[in-house]
């Protein structure tokens, strides 16, 4: 007897569960736009633009993030599926477009992500914590080769683990972090409203001393030193438009994301309702916006913005720019750290530091969460291979999809450590290829109520018009602007670092990789009788 054709996807469902209430998803969404891990890191770079208003930069991106968030819940609506961007754009755009765009943004760029979630941490929790503690020792061994390597390892054990524990542990554990970490938050700012920047010269001056062994004006050491790298600064109202904009490039490392949960779209309940997904995009990108708007304010008062630049600068400058006088805190200025400083006591300062550290630990499942679906989805389609569609029966969790993000992040960890070939050129560019991923789905978005009329017709959106035309299109054309702007100043513009030659090589690489995975897959499959271009037609049974 001869074998029965194979069915058109891997099972006739995917075995997933809507686990997540929209709250879980609007968590994920304000984790992804991280203020403090992602936020506080990304503006400190602002200072490479000197004349730019951050504030103004913010609010300017928050406005066209929203026409992204828009987008994508629109999508949502027409199809909640496992996969997001690969589900979208393999169903609009074709499965060969689909698969190497999002594959290459959700797969083999994430593992750029390892070493920067690590070098965060580092940042942000080991170094100052470990200095405040006194244990210098621990505190220089994470700027070493393998103490880099060590934390991306770290991250790597610990993002696994949370991942493993299934969607429902997760969802429990970024709630958590997010209650207590906002407490913190709390302190932090009341902390920066309630002393004045003459208290927090003082208290500068102390610690550098008490921590660092600085000795004298260890306030004014720091602008000195920035300056004599080249920092010029402007008071924190000074606004100029068109170097404003230069800022949005920036921003966009942490205010790109609020859409990062939309491959999970497929296990939140409810997801169909546009109101729900928009909700959970929306409110986890404008929620951030004001706190950020707080944060900048605050900050402006009483750490002093010229000063606030001047240590980025100062730290910033002898690693990217300028060899120039070592700063007399030769630590990231941390403005958690900074701000518990106004506080002369070291076991409170170590603790407002640990909580802070939540905000990092509610965060980190992001790195591979939302990957591990998009993989998941190639794999039930039948482009990878079935293992990696295979979940656990009791949590539910893709282990073969996760184990393909783990695996390579640990040598692309090493690459980075100790600098391979000039490879940490290419982490520069991790914001990029997502961001074109993005700009893929928008495309697929725009032409969709055309390309893909009997889906469009039969969703909750096709009522939403705006003089005749599609408001998925509207906003999606919008979004697309947005995002061709940045791409083309990140591809020409040397102020952001991402057009090196290292950068270039491995980004054409993974597009390149990609392509051969699909060639393979195609030709594999059609050998055993199946058609790949008939199931990129259809959509797959959650």
């Amino acid at each position: 007897m001869g074998g029965s054709r194979p069915g058109l996807f891997l099972r006739n469902a995917t075995g997933l569960v809507k686990a997540w209430s929209t709250f879980d998803a609007f968590v994920y969404s304000f984790w992804s736009v991280n203020l403090i891990t992602l936020g506080l890191y990304g503006m400190s770079f602002a200072y490479f633009v000197p004349d730019g208003q951050v504030l103004s930069a913010v609010l300017i991106t928050g406005v066209l993030v929203t026409f992204l968030v828009m987008a994508y819940a629109f999508l949502v609506s027409v199809m909640p599926r496992t996969g997001g961007d690969y589900a979208w754009q393999s169903r609009v755009l074709g499965g060969p477009v689909g698969f190497v765009l999002s594959i290459t943004g959700w797969w083999f760029t994430l593992w750029l992500w390892t070493p920067i979630y690590a070098n965060i941490l580092n940042l942000q929790f080991f170094e100052p914590l470990a200095y405040t503690l006194g244990l210098k020792d621990i505190a220089t061994f994470f700027t070493t080769q393998w103490g880099v390597f060590a934390s991306c390892l770290i991250v790597l054990a610990f993002v696994s683990l949370v991942v493993t524990m299934g969607m429902e542990t997760y969802a429990r554990i970024q709630k958590v972090c997010f209650w207590i970490g906002l407490v913190g938050l709390a302190v932090v700012c009341a902390l920066l409203l309630f002393f004045s920047h003459n208290d927090f010269v003082s208290a500068f001056n102390r610690e550098a001393s008490s921590l660092f062994g600085a000795s004298g004006n260890a306030y004014q050491a720091t602008l000195d030193a920035a300056a004599k790298g080249g920092f010029t600064s402007h008071d924190f109202t000074f606004f100029s438009f068109g170097p404003t904009l230069l800022l949005l490039p920036f921003l966009a490392f942490y205010l790109l994301w609020p859409n990062w949960g939309a491959t999970l779209y497929g296990e939140v309940r409810g997801a169909k309702e546009l109101r729900k997904p928009l909700q959970s995009m929306f409110w986890g990108l404008w929620v951030t916006v004001g706190l950020v708007v707080l944060v900048l304010i605050l900050t402006a008062k009483t750490i002093g913005w010229e000063f606030y630049n001047a240590a980025n600068a100062a730290y910033w400058n002898p690693i990217y720019l300028v060899q120039e006088p070592a700063a007399p805190v030769p630590i990231w200025p941390y403005p958690v750290m900074l701000a518990g400083w106004l506080v002369n006591n070291h076991l409170f300062q170590a603790v407002l530091i640990a909580v802070m550290g939540l905000w990092f630990f509610g965060w980190a499942g992001t790195l591979f969460l939302s990957s591990t679906r998009v993989i998941f989805a190639a794999a039930f389609d039948r482009v990878l291979p079935a293992w990696a569609a295979n979940i656990s029966s009791g949590r539910r969790v893709p282990y073969g999809a996760l184990l393909l993000m783990v695996v390579p992040s640990i040598l692309i960890s090493a690459l980075f450590a100790w600098n391979v070939f000039g490879f940490q050129a290419a982490y520069l560019d991790a914001t990029a290829v997502i961001a074109i991923t993005f700009l893929a789905t928008l495309v697929a978005a725009m032409i969709l109520p055309w390309r893909r009329k009997d889906i469009y017709d039969a969703s909750p959106i096709a009522r939403y018009k705006v003089a005749g035309i599609p408001a998925i299109t509207l906003v999606s054309a919008v979004a697309a602007i947005f995002i061709l702007f940045m791409v083309y100043e990140w591809a020409t513009n040397a102020t952001y670092g991402s057009n090196s030659v290292p950068s270039a090589i491995y980004l054409g690489a993974t597009y390149l990789l990609a392509v051969v995975i699909y060639a393979i897959a195609y030709y594999y499959r059609k050998n055993q009788g199946i058609d790949l271009s008939r199931i990129h037609h259809e959509i797959p049974v959650e």
